[in-house]
């Protein structure tokens, strides 16, 4: 038996969509982690952060964050041409979010390589995409 026999071909849609969903948890964890850094959470609450924290900066963070949770459904239902184009563009977008919006600290450069890696894993993998029969 060789190593062909073993592998297990995954639907593109449903690597997509995995993939999207790692992504996500990293950015959730990247996040939790951070507000256990000592008086990361008091210069949030007493507004003393780098930047001022207005309710249209926090929507736009929102709206940013928010990517990769339809994403996981996108992948699943979009047609082919759609679900490439949708794919490629939100994982630009994300990418060019997680890198300006980074921080130096450990954690979040090693949760931000994980989703750097898959979103480029994503873009990958929707080029590639043999055409299919929509």
């Amino acid at each position: 038996m060789n190593i062909k026999d073993k592998t297990i071909k995954i639907d593109m849609k449903e690597k997509l969509s995995t993939l999207w969903i790692v992504v996500m948890f990293s950015m959730v964890f990247a996040d939790i982690l951070s507000f256990m850094i000592p008086g990361f959470l008091k210069q949030i609450l007493d507004g003393t952060t780098d930047i001022t924290i207005t309710q249209e900066l926090l929507l736009v963070f929102s709206v940013l964050l928010a990517i990769p949770i339809p994403m996981i459904f996108l992948s699943r239902v979009l047609k082919y041409t759609l679900n490439r184009l949708a794919n490629i563009i939100a994982s630009l977008i994300t990418i060019l979010f997680v890198i300006a919006g980074g921080s130096l600290y450990l954690h979040y450069i090693f949760f931000a390589s994980i989703e750097t890696l898959c979103m480029f894993l994503i873009i990958w993998n929707a080029w590639k995409w043999p055409k299919q029969n929509e």
